[in-house]
């Protein structure tokens, strides 16, 4: 017979009348669902509330991972985070079932402008315009916010107060970040002469985009239109 259900208030996490396998596959059980059922990537915090004082997280994530191998999806570790995502690849074969617009793709100017905020948020307009040696406009700011990319963060004690903007947890999931330490490290593109050593400007916009494309999956410069600068 089965056990009658318990209320959702009073989940049994220890689950100790199951023995340690059973114990086990439930717990990845919930795990997985919690993931499954979440539209964003969800935390160690929220996770550790399904399941017992016993459970090693990190160990039933690795069984899941484990157990998709073959599989069109995969369990990733995305802003601190856990998510499902359908591996590279199947994009075309998704469009042709269900339809769907486009991704809009990064254009080459914004991509510099993300890649400068990312790297030395929080970080003001007028320091993003000094930073890639041309003025970055306010419709710039203005549609990597809307895409979820960047945020207001405090304000500079600069004359003004204005806002400096800072990445979201929403960059580091679309681009598949855990942490903003997936990032290429700053020395890696000053010996590839993409920042300048004694100015601490960007240089060289066009390689600097280029590597930002490589990191985030971007079409190169031959895909996209020529476009006016931000």
């Amino acid at each position: 017979m089965a056990r009658p259900r318990k209320p959702d208030s009073d989940l049994d996490l220890e689950l100790e009348d199951l023995p340690a396998p059973a114990r086990r596959r439930e717990w990845m059980g919930r795990v997985e669902a919690v993931i499954f059922a979440s539209a964003e990537p969800v935390l160690r915090e929220s996770l550790a509330r399904v399941v017992g004082r016993g459970c090693n997280l990190d160990l039933i994530i690795d069984d899941i991972r484990d157990e998709l191998s073959g599989r069109p999806y995969e369990l990733v570790s995305v802003a601190g985070g856990w998510s499902f995502r359908t591996k590279l690849g199947f994009g075309d074969a998704i469009r042709a079932a269900i339809g769907g617009p486009q991704k809009t793709e990064l254009s080459r100017s914004n991509a510099l402008v993300l890649m400068a905020i990312g790297y030395f948020q929080p970080i003001t307009r007028a320091e993003l315009s000094r930073f890639l040696g041309r003025e970055v406009s306010g419709d710039a700011i203005a549609s990597l916010r809307g895409d979820g990319f960047i945020a207001a963060g405090p304000r500079s004690p600069t004359p003004g107060a204005p806002y400096a903007y800072v990445t979201t947890p929403g960059f580091l999931a679309e681009f598949g970040f855990e942490s903003l330490r997936d990032l290429p490290e700053i020395e890696k593109l000053e010996d590839a002469g993409l920042l300048g050593r004694t100015s601490g400007n960007l240089l060289g916009g066009a390689a600097l985009a280029s590597e930002l494309r490589g990191v985030l999956g971007l079409k190169s410069d031959e895909d996209q239109p020529e476009e006016d600068a931000a």
